[in-house]
């Protein structure tokens, strides 16, 4: 059983940064394990934010967060990372770590099998 812990939300004014860790445990993952980064704000549908791949060389970032946010994953330990800067109050959001078997990039949810719980992260203005 694979788990994924999300960590580093927290309450941050307008401008300020966050950094987000995603740590995986459980049963190892392997090279063809592709991660990624949803968010999802009240009353507001999931949407994606960033996806990596297992050695961190192929990132994709969606276009509004570029600039702003950033992915890497530590290959060492599996964990994953969300840098964010300049944050705005509309950033505030549960944000999700998923993890997918498929060593290609996906922004679709429905593609991803393994989910954490999330972390909340509230921009004050």
């Amino acid at each position: 059983q694979v788990q994924l812990v999300e960590s580093g939300g927290g309450l941050v004014e307008a401008g300020g940064s966050l950094r987000l860790s995603c740590a995986a445990s459980g049963r190892t993952f392997n090279s063809w394990y592709v991660k990624a980064w949803f968010r999802q704000a009240p009353g507001k549908e999931r949407e994606f934010v960033a996806a990596i791949t297992w050695n961190g060389e192929t990132t994709y970032l969606t276009d509004i967060l570029k600039g702003r946010f950033t992915v890497s994953r530590d290959i060492s330990d599996d964990t994953m990372y969300l840098q964010m800067n300049s944050l705005e109050p509309e950033d505030s959001a549960v944000y999700y770590c998923a993890a997918r078997r498929d060593s290609r990039l996906a922004v679709d949810g429905s593609a991803y099998e393994y989910w954490g719980r999330g972390t909340q992260v509230t921009v004050s203005s």
